[in-house]
């Protein structure tokens, strides 16, 4: 059976439920992301974030991406 735990985003603080046991199903399954933005956020966060958040750092990387290369 599928493990899934309670887990605090250590960015914004909310609890949300990571379901590592069964990827699929799990919240950040449901966003994709580029290799550099996965890069971007693994040099800030080594723990799972809630999807809002990981949604939010996105369009940050977007924004300072577009600003300082684009």
């Amino acid at each position: 059976m599928p493990i899934h735990e309670d887990k605090r985003c250590p960015r914004c603080s909310n609890v949300f439920e990571c379901k590592a046991g069964s990827i699929a199903q799990c919240d950040c399954s449901k966003i994709v992301l580029s290799l550099e933005e996965r890069a971007f956020i693994e040099d800030k966060y080594k723990d799972c974030l809630c999807l809002n958040c990981l949604k939010d750092l996105k369009n940050k990387y977007v924004f300072f991406k577009e600003k300082y290369f684009g």
